[in-house]
């Protein structure tokens, strides 16, 4: 498992409608022409667009992938990878310009995957997972392709991986070590600053608290659309959808992120950063959050080449940014869907596959210690991604110190999460598509800068609050209620 972590306009949306509109008939014309030819015909290439820092072995392994691509479905492969903070605002434009792409990961929280469906960015799988997916189909979650569909249709294929999701609070375990912190009473926002303070004032050159530009402090309410501010409380009776930078616990913790700020505990640059990569490589940070997944410490460390150790920071809930939190769809664009579905089905359920996308060149950048278990070499430094974007985890190797039974693990985790309230309400934003494009606007201009504690909640709350009321949030928020509404009164259907 990788690092799991995470700019829309008017003009923007207009590009991408009417490109969506010129590329409505190639989607049909390919699926029409059937199949993607005999084994001696010329092998094609997909390119496949995916989130993480871009990595330097990316081409090596990838020549190596297509070497077993082409003798399986007599398909290469070409990866194309854009950095955590760049990668939705970079896809609409490659959406809205039509870029020549064929499989997009996509997700609740990076390039939605909800809304870009409805958009028509995505091609509309059923009938190809009929037809090229039944392997996939055996191997995955049910929970996971009923709960990403779209309008009754799935227009991507969910990672199988964990089902809930659950926040925790990462430590660089070096540094708890030297210093003898503790961390079994950690859970709140607030209950970290004791152990900023000991690393802000002894360790120079470490970043106290690791973040991007996507942070956001965890309250305890779902998204209606992923980092905007629409929510429900967890616990709701009323089910009412709240602006959530107007509740008690989002203000809270936007006072106490500044205070962090202030103290220096969070870098300068955290709102306009877009990747917190070197920090991680380097090791000169002591704490971050990030979800978590059974035995994700062990994975971390690896991935990192020094210890990491976890403590939750939430419960686990089952949300739609979970089931949806990593999708690899198929462009709308694509000239060779057909090919592309038979590349996820293979990818989905072929280890060979899955664990060369996932880990490198057996030899150079992992060895087997095992039947079952790796270890990273060097190189491995060279192509580390992020397991939960590329497909089924569960066929992955496991880590040198994961016990055999890890994904049994995983199948009780899943078990036990607990459903959000809106669990599978996926709103329509089609009536307010303008309202909503204004509402993103001022998102950029006030959202990460309040996040990450660089701007005073004080004296530019109530400021972004209104710039939000002015862009139409209200009127947004009205239109997701009524829809809410009525998809409560039907059963949550």
């Amino acid at each position: 498992m990788g690092k799991m972590k995470k700019r829309f306009s008017f003009v923007l949306a207009t590009l991408m409608s009417l490109s969506l509109v010129l590329s409505a008939c190639g989607g049909s014309k390919d699926s029409a022409e059937g199949g993607s030819g005999s084994a001696d015909s010329k092998p094609v290439e997909l390119i496949w667009y995916t989130i993480g820092t871009p990595q330097k072995d990316v081409d090596k392994v990838m020549a190596e992938v297509s070497k077993y691509t082409k003798e399986k479905i007599n398909a290469t492969i070409k990866m194309k990878m854009i950095d955590w903070g760049d990668y939705a605002q970079k896809m609409q434009v490659n959406v809205a310009s039509g870029e020549p792409m064929d499989i997009i990961f996509t997700s609740a929280g990076g390039f939605d995957y909800v809304q870009n469906a409805r958009k028509g960015a995505f091609y509309k799988l059923d009938d190809l997972i009929e037809k090229y997916g039944q392997d996939l189909k055996k191997t995955i979650d049910p929970a996971f392709l009923s709960g990403s569909k779209v309008d009754g249709h799935n227009y991507g294929i969910p990672a199988n991986k964990e089902l809930p999701q659950q926040e925790v609070w990462r430590f660089n375990k070096n540094l708890l070590d030297k210093y003898k912190l503790d961390i079994s009473n950690v859970r709140s926002l607030d209950s970290l600053e004791p152990l900023l303070k000991t690393i802000k004032e002894k360790e120079n050159g470490v970043t106290p608290f690791s973040m991007d530009k996507q942070y956001v402090p965890y309250v305890p309410y779902d998204y209606i659309i992923q980092n905007l501010p629409m929510a429900v409380k967890l616990d709701t009776k009323d089910y009412k959808i709240v602006n959530i930078l107007e509740t008690p616990e989002m203000k809270e913790a936007l006072t106490t992120m500044h205070k962090y700020y202030k103290a220096g505990y969070v870098s300068a640059e955290a709102a306009t950063t877009g990747s917190t990569n070197d920090l991680t490589t380097s090791g000169k940070w002591f704490l971050d959050r990030a979800q978590t997944q059974p035995l994700a410490d062990n994975a971390w460390s690896q991935s990192y080449g020094y210890p990491v150790v976890s403590t939750p920071a939430s419960d686990a809930i089952i949300t739609n940014t979970s089931v949806q939190g990593s999708i690899m769809a198929i462009s709308a664009n694509s000239e060779h869907p057909e090919k592309a579905m038979e590349f996820l089905n293979l990818l989905n359920t072929d280890p060979v596959l899955r664990n060369m996308v996932d880990s490198g060149i057996e030899g150079e950048h992992y060895k087997k210690v095992n039947d079952k278990h790796i270890e990273n070499l060097p190189a491995s430094k060279s192509y580390d991604m992020p397991s939960y974007s590329l497909g089924n985890n569960m066929l992955l190797y496991l880590n040198q110190n994961d016990p055999d039974n890890k994904w049994d693990e995983f199948k009780k985790f899943n078990a036990a999460g607990k459903n959000s309230p809106i669990l599978s309400f996926n709103f329509d934003s089609s009536k307010v598509s303008s309202e909503l494009a204004a509402v993103q606007n001022v998102k950029e201009q006030f959202w990460a800068a309040l996040m990450t504690g660089t701007l005073d909640p004080a004296t530019n709350l109530d400021k972004a609050i209104a710039k939000f009321k002015e862009a139409g949030l209200d009127k947004v928020i009205s239109e997701a209620q009524s829809q809410l509404d009525a998809w409560k009164a039907n059963g949550g259907k």
